[in-house]
């Protein structure tokens, strides 16, 4: 549980404090805590750089029994991001040594030219996705996440910001069950399963759901969609989720990828790509995330999101390479490639959401190529758009979370790439070159004219080796990123 408060130290709600620490330049107010801080600058071996940490213990007039005493760097390199981590290091210590509660002292927004809400909010996101722990397959569990994580600052900001605490627990706590989802093996994930997982929360949390099975999908004739699942023997499903406020602003439609393992089908990816498919649902996972921290948040703004849930297997009855499919818009569609799987899944559910709720916008989020994460790397994402508005909003949100995004070209000239001789489309480029710019405008070609972002998260979906607010697996990224665009919407 997250909470604020202007306690003072002698009385603090834990027994352990985290300080922020500069190099050479303070960045709290006078009291005990800047005395605190001069204490600790005292020892040779801290200076406040990024990295240092110390421990100090029974401090003289307050209440907790140890502080730790973090390094972060110099004070103008200090953003909302350095507090993050600041926090997340905080609460992995706090872990390490077994405490059930801790508290991390806010430094002056006014020292570090951030204004106090950003600056909560940072510290209050690190400690929160750093406080998760994925150990569901683990027989004998060591770790225990904490239980409380208050903040300590001014009591005006603390009576200010008083609701801040819930509406970012709930965010991250979203991008945790995302995170959790991703990590998930495949054998717990079948589209089957995973689409029960996905229903049970929905419905607990007021959605309205909706899902499709095979039989649904040959009669809303998603022929796309349905090459995709041919070869295995778990049969695809389409949730759809649904959050409607009365008297909405506006109608905005997301997708996410569902693909609960992608083999590469007839074009099999080599072994040492196979072991991350597990992940290729993580747009998914993203997707319907939001809609959870929705449901309890309540914007003003209707939510429809369609997550498409499919195996990419090898069989006799699999999608061959030159095969030829009808996607739901009645399109034909060219396989060139079995392993260009995802934009047929989305192409046909982006398609269905336009005819059935007619939004106002539409996003899409996908692990789609290998090609955007050669371009951008495993930390930042790809946004493909027409719409500039639309690409600058979600650029702007990837700052404010630091799910940091990237905008690439929609060049219509590559659009010669996807050229068929024998459809009307074909689902890959004829070059291997600018893969990820070929999938966006083979996507392009099922939204029409409704306002479309694309988001290829393929590099920053899942780690192999954790950071200092996520552990190794899924990320969650997504989460905060789409709950940032839906309030700059809304504004």
């Amino acid at each position: 549980m997250l909470k604020l408060t202007a306690a003072d130290l002698r009385n603090l709600p834990a027994e352990t404090l985290a300080v922020p620490v500069c190099e050479e330049a303070s960045i709290h107010p006078r009291g005990p805590v800047a005395s605190l801080v001069r204490r600790a600058l005292g020892y040779e071996e801290f200076t406040g750089k990024s990295g240092n940490e110390l421990h100090l213990y029974d401090p003289p007039r307050c209440s907790m029994r140890r502080v730790i005493v973090l390094g972060i760097g110099p004070k103008d390199k200090v953003d909302a991001e350095a507090l993050r981590r600041f926090a997340g290091k905080a609460v992995k210590t706090a872990i390490e040594w077994r405490l059930e509660s801790l508290c991390l002292e806010a430094p002056s927004p006014q020292k570090l030219g951030l204004d106090t809400r950003t600056l909560l909010k940072a510290l209050m996101e690190g400690a929160c996705l750093a406080n998760h722990i994925y150990d569901r397959f683990k027989s004998d569990p060591k770790k225990k996440p904490l239980q409380t994580i208050c903040f300590r600052t001014s009591p005006g900001a603390a009576e200010a910001f008083s609701a801040l605490p819930e509406t970012v627990q709930t965010v991250c706590e979203a991008a945790c069950l995302a995170r959790e989802w991703v990590s998930d093996p495949s054998n717990e994930k079948t589209p089957a399963l995973l689409a029960a997982a996905v229903k049970k929360r929905a419905e607990s949390a007021g959605l309205r759901v909706e899902v499709q099975e095979e039989e649904t999908l040959k009669k809303n004739k998603m022929g796309a969609l349905l090459a995709v699942a041919a070869g295995s023997e778990n049969p695809p499903a389409m949730v759809l989720l649904d959050y409607a406020p009365k008297n909405p602003e506006k109608t905005v439609a997301l997708v996410g990828k569902g693909i609960t393992f992608d083999t590469g089908g007839y074009n099999l990816k080599p072994s040492n790509s196979l072991d991350g498919m597990k992940a290729d649902m993580a747009g998914a996972a993203a997707v319907a995330g939001t809609l959870l921290a929705a449901a309890r948040l309540k914007p003003k703004i209707r939510l429809v999101a369609a997550l498409p849930m499919v195996e990419n297997m090898v069989s006799g009855a699999a999608t061959r390479p030159g095969d030829i499919v009808s996607a739901y818009t009645g399109k034909t569609v060219e396989i060139g490639n079995t392993d260009a799987e995802g934009r047929l899944v989305l192409a046909d559910a982006m398609a269905y959401m336009i005819d059935r709720y007619r939004p106002d916008m539409i996003l899409d989020m996908a692990t789609l190529t290998g090609a955007c994460l050669v371009a951008l790397g495993e930390k930042i994402a790809g946004v493909f758009s027409r719409d500039d508005r639309l690409a600058e909003v979600v650029l702007a949100a990837g700052e404010e979370t630091h799910e940091r995004c990237w905008r690439l070209p929609l060049p219509d000239d590559y659009k010669e790439l996807l050229e068929s001789k024998f459809a009307d489309i074909r689902n890959i480029g004829t070059s291997r070159w600018g893969g990820a710019i070929a999938a966006a405008l083979f996507l392009s070609e099922f939204v029409g004219e409704t306002p479309w972002v694309h988001i290829d998260i393929a590099g920053p979906a899942y780690i192999k080796k954790g950071g200092d607010y996520c552990g190794p697996g899924g990320t969650g990224f997504g989460v905060r990123l789409l709950w940032e665009v839906l309030g700059r919407l809304r504004s």
